[in-house]
C-alpha cells in the first residue's frame, strides 16, 4: 500500500540497510559463482630492483594450486589508462609491495600456502623513500591534483609580508595516511564463451571500472560487465581501479574459471593508494586589528615513480581568507613509494589542518578571538578568481556553532583550565570544499501500477545514495518514496560519473532530476491507461554540467572542539566536537547528518590516532594493518554533533545541494590541534597527537 510523499530531505530509512545488517547484501568477494579459484597477490620484498627469477615448482606442488601467474606467462595487456594497472607485465620493481606473482588455487588457504612456497630472486637497485624539505629530487609540477595549477600569485607577497606588523611563520608535518575501509580491495572475474568480461568489484565507479578494463585487454567496452552493487566504503581508495581488478581478470582468462581475488589487509597500503605526506610552510601577515595583508602557502610531498600525484593542499589557501597578497605553491618529488592517490577530501585535509592551526597561531599573536579573526576576514568574493560567491555561509556557521558550543564562555588564556593531571581546551577551525558536478546518464519508467523504476550507474559506497536518488525522483514525480525503485552500481546501465569529489548526488541526482522531470512531463500529457511496456524517458546532462558557472560554489563549515590532554600519559581525549555546515539543501537529513559526524570522526583520527611511516631501509609502509595503524573506535569519539543552517542556493544544481561526504573531515584535525594548545600551551605541529609526542613537549 502506498503511502503519502515524503519531503525531500525528510529522514528516510536506507533502502539497503536491512540487507547489509542481515549478512544477505552482496559485496564483491561474496558472488559464489560455480568453480570459482581464488587467488592471492605475492608483493615485491625488495624496495626497488627487478625480478631476476621465480621458481613455481614448490608452489604448484602444494595442494589445489592451480596456476602461478608471473610476467613470463601472465597475458599481455593493450594500454592500461592507468600505470598501475600494468602489472605484471615486466620485471619491474618499482617499489615494495607492488605485484610480482599471482597464485591461483581451489581455496584461499591453498593460494596463500602457494605463495608461501614461491622462490624469488631479485636484481635490487638503490632507492629512496624519505620526503624533506632539501630534497634533492624536488621539482615543481605543471599543475596538482584536480587539474588546479600548481603554483598561483597575487600581489607582492614578499614585500607585504615583510612590511605587515603582525606575522607568522610555521611548518606543519603530516605522515602518510590510509584509506582503510571496512571492505577490501576485492574482485570476482569470470569470462564468458563469447569473450564478454563480468567483474565484480569494489569500487566506487562501476563505469569507470568497465572503461579501464576494457583498455586493458583491449576489447570493447559492450564487451565488459563491471557490477558494484554493494561497496564497503572507500573514501577515495576506491575512485580509481585497483590491480586486483585486472588481476582477477587476467587469471580468469588463464584459467578458464572464475577468480575471486580479495586484498589482505596487510596489501592495502602498498596497492590502493594513500594520503601522500606533506611539509607545509605557512606565512600570514596581518594588521593590528587582524586583517590578512598577505597569505602564502608552500606545499613539499612525494609521488611515486609509476605516475605523478600531486596532493593539492594549497589549493584551500586561494579560497578561504581575503588577502590582497598571495602566494601558493606545491612541489614534489618522486620517490620509490606506492602511488598516492585519493583519501577523502585530497587537498583539503591536509592543507585546511596548516591553514587553520596557523590562524589560530594569528590570533594568539593578535590577543584576538579564533573566531573572530576568521570574521573579519571573510570575504565577499573568491580571492584567486575574483567570482561572487554563489552562497557563502562560513560566517553563519561560525556564530551558530559558538552559540551552540557555549564558546562566549571560554577563557582565552591556555594551560589554566585543570581536572586533576587533565588539562583541558577549546578549539575551532574552519572548513570548505568545492562543488562538483559531472555528466550522467538516467532513466526513468512508468509501470501500468503506478509505481516507477530508475536507472542510473551510481554506487552506493554506504551513503546512502539509493535512498536519496530514490527521494529526488519521488519528489519530482510526486510519488509516495515506497513506489519508486532505483537500479545502481551495474556498468550495464546508464552511464554516470564516480562517487567522489562529494559530487556524487549533485551528479547522479541532477541526471535523475531530468529524467524523472521529463517523465512526469510525458504522463501529464498522456491520457488513459498506460501501456504494458510502460513509459520510459531518458536524460542525459552533459549540457548542463559543462556549463561555466560565474559563481564561486563551495560548501563551508565551523568545528568546535574540546580535548582533555593527560599530562600523566600523554593521552588527548576527546570531551565533545560540535560541526555546523552550510551546504546547499540537505536531501536527506538522516543520511546527512550521518556522512558529516563520518567526516568528523576520521579527522579526529588524522589528529589524534592515525599515522605511518615508511621504513627508509625496506621501503615500506610500517604501520600497514589496523593493530598499528589506530583508526578512531567508538571509545575515541565521545560526545559528537552535526548541524546545517538553511541555505538556499540556486546556482547549483535543480536540488540546491552541495556535496556532504567530505568537508566533514576537513578543518576537523585543525579544531582538536588548536584545543591542545588551548588546553596545554603548547603547539605541535606535528599529527597525530600521540602520547609520546605529547609527554616529550609537555615534559
Amino acid at each position: 500500500m502506498s503511502h503519502a510523499p515524503q519531503p525531500l530531505g525528510a529522514p528516510a530509512v536506507r533502502r539497503e540497510g536491512r540487507a547489509k545488517v542481515t549478512g544477505t547484501a552482496r559485496y564483491a568477494a561474496e558472488r559464489g559463482l560455480p568453480g570459482c579459484l581464488y587467488a592471492w597477490v605475492v608483493p615485491a620484498t625488495v624496495p626497488a630492483g627487478r625480478v631476476t627469477a621465480v621458481r613455481t615448482v614448490d608452489a604448484l606442488a602444494q595442494p589445489g594450486v592451480h596456476s602461478v601467474l608471473t610476467h613470463d606467462n601472465a597475458p599481455r595487456l593493450h594500454e592500461p589508462d592507468d600505470p598501475i594497472l600494468a602489472v605484471l607485465q615486466d620485471d619491474r620493481v618499482p617499489h615494495r609491495g607492488w605485484p610480482v606473482a599471482l597464485v591461483v588455487a581451489d581455496s584461499l588457504a591453498s593460494a596463500r600456502a602457494g605463495a608461501e612456497a614461491l622462490h624469488i630472486t631479485y636484481e635490487t637497485t638503490e632507492h629512496d623513500v624519505v620526503l624533506t624539505e632539501d630534497h634533492a629530487g624536488l621539482y615543481t609540477p605543471e599543475e596538482a591534483n584536480g587539474g588546479y595549477p600548481a603554483v598561483r600569485e597575487r600581489g607582492d607577497f614578499d614585500r607585504a609580508f615583510a612590511e605587515s606588523p603582525v606575522r607568522v611563520d610555521v611548518t606543519y608535518t603530516l605522515e602518510p595516511l590510509h584509506n582503510h575501509p571496512m571492505e577490501p580491495h576485492a574482485s570476482t572475474a569470470r569470462w564468458s564463451p563469447e569473450g564478454h568480461l563480468t567483474v565484480y568489484d569494489s569500487s566506487q565507479g562501476a563505469t569507470k571500472v568497465r572503461d579501464s578494463l576494457a583498455a586493458a585487454f583491449g576489447i570493447g567496452t559492450d564487451k565488459v560487465t563491471a557490477v558494484s552493487e554493494h561497496v564497503g566504503g572507500g573514501f577515495g581508495s576506491k575512485g580509481t581501479p585497483r590491480p586486483q581488478a585486472v588481476l582477477a581478470a587476467m587469471a580468469a582468462l588463464h584459467t578458464g574459471r572464475p577468480v575471486e581475488l580479495a586484498l589482505a589487509r596487510r596489501q592495502m597500503p602498498a596497492l590502493v593508494g594513500h594520503r601522500a605526506p606533506t611539509v607545509q610552510r605557512v606565512r600570514l601577515g596581518a594588521g593590528p586589528d587582524g586583517t590578512l595583508t598577505s597569505v602564502a602557502q608552500e606545499i613539499i610531498t612525494h609521488t611515486s615513480t609509476i605516475k605523478e600525484f600531486v596532493e593539492q593542499a594549497a589549493v584551500p589557501a586561494r579560497v578561504m581568507y581575503g588577502s590582497p597578497h598571495s602566494r601558493t605553491t606545491h612541489r614534489v618529488a618522486a620517490l620509490n613509494v606506492p602511488s598516492p592517490s585519493w583519501m577523502r577530501a585530497p587537498g583539503e585535509a591536509p592543507g585546511m589542518y596548516a591553514l587553520e592551526s596557523a590562524m589560530d597561531e594569528l590570533a594568539a599573536e593578535l590577543s584576538l578571538d579564533p573566531v573572530e579573526l576568521r570574521l573579519r576576514n571573510d570575504p565577499a568574493d573568491e580571492p584567486d578568481s575574483g567570482k561572487p560567491f554563489s552562497s557563502r555561509g562560513l560566517a553563519a556557521c561560525l556564530r551558530e556553532g559558538a552559540e551552540r558550543f557555549g564558546w562566549q564562555d571560554r577563557d582565552p588564556a591556555p594551560g589554566i583550565r585543570r581536572e586533576g593531571a587533565l588539562l583541558l581546551g577549546t578549539g575551532v577551525a574552519s572548513a570548505t570544499y568545492p562543488v562538483y558536478a559531472s555528466p550522467g546518464h538516467a532513466s526513468a519508467h512508468a509501470a501500468p501500477d503506478g509505481t516507477y523504476r530508475i536507472a542510473i550507474n551510481a554506487t552506493d559506497i554506504g551513503t546512502g545514495a539509493r535512498t536519496v536518488l530514490a527521494q529526488i525522483a519521488a519528489d519530482v514525480l510526486g510519488a509516495p518514496l515506497d513506489d519508486v525503485a532505483i537500479d545502481i552500481g551495474d556498468s550495464d546501465l546508464p552511464d554516470a560519473s564516480l562517487a567522489g569529489g562529494s559530487s556524487g548526488t549533485a551528479s547522479w541526482g541532477w541526471a535523475v532530476h531530468k529524467a524523472a522531470s521529463g517523465l512526469a512531463e510525458r504522463l501529464a500529457a498522456h491520457t488513459g491507461p498506460l501501456p504494458d511496456a510502460g513509459v520510459t524517458v531518458t536524460a542525459d546532462t552533459t549540457e548542463e554540467t559543462a556549463e561555466k558557472s560565474p559563481y564561486a560554489r563551495h560548501a563551508f563549515g565551523a568545528h568546535f572542539a574540546e580535548v582533555a590532554v593527560d599530562t600523566r600519559t600523554g593521552e588527548v581525549r576527546m570531551r565533545r566536537m560540535l560541526g555546523v555546515f552550510a551546504a546547499g539543501r540537505i536531501l536527506n537529513s538522516r543520511t546527512g547528518r550521518s556522512q558529516f559526524i563520518g567526516g568528523m570522526t576520521m579527522g579526529i583520527g588524522m589528529a589524534l590516532t592515525e599515522g605511518s611511516t615508511l621504513d627508509p631501509v625496506f621501503g615500506d609502509f610500517v604501520e600497514s594493518d589496523l593493530a598499528s595503524y589506530h583508526v578512531p573506535v567508538c571509545a575515541d569519539v565521545a560526545a559528537i554533533e552535526a548541524h546545517w543552517i538553511d541555505e538556499d542556493d540556486p546556482h547549483l544544481n535543480p536540488m540546491g545541494s552541495k556535496g556532504i561526504g567530505e568537508i566533514g573531515i576537513v578543518g576537523a584535525a585543525a579544531a582538536v590541534g588548536n584545543a591542545f594548545r588551548h588546553a596545554t600551551g603548547v603547539r605541535l605541529r606535528t599529527l597525530p597527537l600521540t602520547p609520546d609526542r605529547v609527554l616529550t613537549h609537555l615534559a
